[in-house]
């Protein structure tokens, strides 16, 4: 059984990570592939969005822990280096936006995953859970990053320190994810997100996520530049000029993802 399931329609790439009987935890296997078909949705000129979401029950239960307990295993620095560091990295330089759709529980490094992309949102039934103080560990898979600048210091705190479980409307109220949606219309409600995102300026949504980005390491002044270079760029771009036709002539536009 693939660990991975890719398709694409729409121009939407659909990743869904697929060991149910695990909750979805992660194995070299299903990491390694995992980051080949992030890096197959950078590549290719079809894809302009990419939604990851779990299969079963849950969206990504972490790290499964029987790998780390073998002996003969690369140990959590191998783990870290070769498996959950390139996905999260992976992610963020993607050049398109990238929706997690939580469909149910998201603990360790499978919640830290889901965190980092551009757009969170989650089933009713979902949870989140930094589970790694249960086991003696810290958060990793940029979570000690991610999650504070979500929902501030002293929750960030509690919730690695604690290790409490939050559900999806506490997340969803306390800025931690976009917005939940019932288990009924989940899939179908978080695929249409994906799908409005693949039909947008896919270039102009690149400089929006870079900007972001660039925002938590820079001062005033220098993001005030920085939006100056990256809306050069974005004038410079065939939807741009779209656009603004589109706007002058009071129709639809029609983006390309150039």
């Amino acid at each position: 059984m693939e660990t991975i399931l890719f398709e694409v329609q729409n121009a939407v790439a659909f990743i869904t990570l697929n060991r149910p009987e695990k909750l979805n935890a992660f194995n070299r296997e299903m990491a390694l592939l995992l980051q080949q078909k992030l890096d197959e949705c950078g590549a290719s000129h079809e894809i302009r969005c990419v939604y990851i979401t779990g299969s079963g029950k849950g969206f990504c239960a972490g790290q499964d822990l029987a790998e780390v307990a073998d002996p003969t295993g690369i140990g959590m620095h191998g783990i870290l280096k070769d498996q959950f560091n390139p996905i999260v990295t992976k992610i963020r330089k993607l050049e398109k936006p990238v929706v997690a759709a939580v469909n149910g529980v998201a603990a360790g490094a499978g919640a830290n995953i889901a965190l980092c992309c551009d757009i969170v949102v989650a089933s009713s039934s979902a949870s989140f859970i930094q589970a790694f103080s249960k086991i003696g560990l810290i958060p990793d898979s940029g979570g000690t990053f991610t999650l504070p600048r979500l929902i501030g210091w002293q929750k960030a705190s509690a919730l690695m320190m604690l290790g409490e479980k939050v559900n999806a409307d506490e997340a969803e109220r306390m800025g931690m994810i976009y917005k939940v949606f019932a288990d009924d219309v989940f899939e179908e409600e978080s695929k249409k997100i994906a799908v409005t995102l693949a039909g947008m300026p896919t270039r102009g949504l690149w400089y929006t996520k870079q900007a972001l980005s660039w925002a938590f390491s820079h001062t005033w002044h220098e993001q005030l530049m920085n939006e100056d270079k990256l809306q050069q760029r974005a004038a410079g771009t065939a939807d741009f000029k779209e656009g603004v036709q589109a706007f002058l002539e009071k129709r639809k536009a029609n983006f390309k993802g150039e």
